[in-house]
Order: structure tokens, then C-alpha cells, then sequence
């Protein structure tokens, strides 16, 4: 076993519940970890049988596009695709950070992190 890991995957979204946000959107990050059986990419040597991380990030970027009101709306959507594009993935965390959000108050960031096992 073995983890595929992506951090600080960084987006412009328009995720929030206020209209504000939808209007002006705001800077995001997104870091993700896959948990996989990695034997079989190891001793090939051949993407078939691995996850590709490159489709890995573009999933993320698809997904931050798609307007949310909560993270956890986008971090289920981005597990969900996950594991109806990866038969190997078996367990994906993603973790999604707004910087700066708007709360009226000195928070550099708030993060929401979500965790599934097939």
C-alpha cells in the first residue's frame, strides 16, 4: 500500500454562502492524499496499473470550478469522482482551505477535511 500526494493545489473559487462570495470569489487551496495498492505500478513500471496524478489535479481544478455554497460539497464531489475514475484508489482525503475568508474577523484561513474509505 501507498498514498498518492497532491498539496497546495491552488485555485481562484467561487465556494460561500454569501452573495459576496459568489461575486468575487476567493483564493483556495486543496491538498489530497489517495491511498492505493501500489505493487503492481512499482514493479511495471507503467502508469496503466498506478493513479495518475496528473488527472488527480485536474479532478480538483474541474471540481473547485463548480460553485458551491460548502467545501463539503466540493470535497465530496472530488472524492466521488475519485473513485468512479480509479477502481485502485481505496481511500481518499481531501482537504480544502479558503484563505482569507470573509468571518469579520483575523483568520488567515479555514479548512474543511473529509476522509472516505471504498
Amino acid at each position: 500500500m501507498g498514498y498518492i500526494v497532491l498539496s497546495n493545489i491552488r485555485t481562484y473559487s467561487y465556494h460561500g454562502c454569501m452573495v459576496e462570495e459568489e461575486k468575487i470569489g476567493a483564493v483556495f487551496s486543496t491538498d489530497l492524499k489517495v491511498k492505493t495498492d501500489m505493487q503492481r505500478a512499482a514493479q511495471t513500471d507503467d502508469l496503466r496499473y498506478g493513479l495518475d496524478y496528473t488527472r488527480l489535479n485536474e479532478i480538483v481544478m474541474e471540481q473547485m470550478q463548480i460553485r458551491a455554497k460548502l467545501m463539503e460539497t466540493v470535497a465530496l464531489r472530488i472524492i466521488q469522482q475519485i473513485f468512479d475514475e480509479f477502481d485502485i484508489a481505496q481511500k481518499v482525503e481531501v482537504k480544502i482551505t479558503k484563505l482569507n475568508p470573509p468571518v469579520g474577523g483575523n483568520i488567515e484561513a479555514v479548512s474543511v477535511l473529509m476522509k472516505k474509505s471504498r
